[in-house]
């Protein structure tokens, strides 16, 4: 825990104003989990864990042996070194940066060795045919995947979480766990393959995750089996309703990460909490094409919006 109370208390002494505020000095904790995967013969993957709260942290500053290669804000854990040379090993390390300008001690230093270059290689990996997924606690899930294939070898795994990458593994792991989820959420995640040219596969089928509520959080929020079909001029949402005791009959949707509606059923027309499948349709005139990712979540007794649902994407259709 960050502590200036100390020298404010000194500042006053000696000043005797009232106004004296003790400037921060205190550095924040060097980054921890600091792991670096080649993802290309050209480029790094770098990542650390998230800081707690109460160090501050505002931003990251990423180096490959005394060279700053990267500056990244406080809700960035992971940086792409690009422009490396193929075949040689580097050695990263991350510090942490504080609103007053303090910066921590290098955490644990990482290493990684490029794979070596492939000429003219264009082709990309296959997609890993499939993923399955497991909540291991209300903060963290294990994934797994089959193992994809590329005429000059895959170089590593990247996972994804509603479109962003959010993880990185080696060639020969088929598996990783993943940690700082959110309790009572539902998780979509998807992987690709790359190879040693920065060629990056189709997505596996994507896997539903949900992360079980904490302790002491009573029932899930989270609407469930959550579908969206598109047909001509219309997406037709369906879902079932979360169990909060009573019908739920207001639901906000978001469509590419934006709020952008809020559905609700009139008396009569919600279906018992939990019951059975809830289903509304939307007209639609964006042009066809256009690519959706949506997710909606409910409005609970006590007025606040629950957890989302899973995140689904479609292309409209004409």
């Amino acid at each position: 825990m960050r502590r200036t109370a100390p020298l404010l208390a000194l500042c006053l002494a000696a000043t005797g104003l009232t106004g004296c505020t003790a400037a921060d000095t205190t550095p924040p904790a060097a980054p921890a989990g600091i792991t670096a995967q080649a993802g290309s013969a050209t480029s790094v993957h770098v990542m650390w864990q998230a800081p707690a709260p109460a160090d501050g942290v505002t931003g990251y500053l990423v180096f490959q042996a005394d060279r700053l290669v990267r500056e990244l804000p406080a809700d960035k854990t992971m940086a792409d070194v690009t422009g490396l040379t193929p075949q040689t090993a580097y050695t990263f390390t991350v510090r942490a940066r504080d609103a007053a300008g303090n910066t921590s001690a290098p955490g644990a230093a990482a290493e990684a060795t490029t794979p070596a270059a492939k000429a003219e290689d264009r082709r990309v990996p296959t997609a890993p045919a499939r993923t399955t997924g497991r909540a291991d606690g209300p903060r963290s899930a294990t994934l797994s995947w089959t193992a994809a294939t590329d005429d000059t070898g895959v170089t590593a795994y990247d996972v994804y979480q509603g479109g962003v990458r959010i993880h990185t593994v080696g060639p020969a792991e088929t598996g990783t766990t993943l940690s700082g989820l959110q309790p009572d959420s539902v998780y979509t995640f998807t992987v690709r393959a790359r190879d040693g040219a920065d060629n990056s596969s189709p997505e596996s089928p994507a896997v539903d995750v949900t992360t079980p509520p904490s302790a002491g959080q009573g029932p899930g929020t989270a609407p469930a089996e959550f579908t969206a079909t598109a047909s001509p001029g219309a997406v037709t949402l369906t879902w079932t309703a979360p169990d909060t005791g009573r019908p739920t009959g207001e639901y906000e949707l978001h469509v590419n990460g934006r709020p952008v509606t809020v559905i609700q059923f009139g008396d009569g027309a919600v279906p018992p909490s939990g019951a059975t499948r809830v289903e509304h349709r939307l007209t639609v005139t964006e042009p066809a094409g256009t690519q959706w990712t949506l997710k909606l979540r409910a409005r609970l007794p006590d007025g606040n919006w629950g957890a989302f649902s899973a995140e689904r994407s479609i292309v409209l259709m004409a």
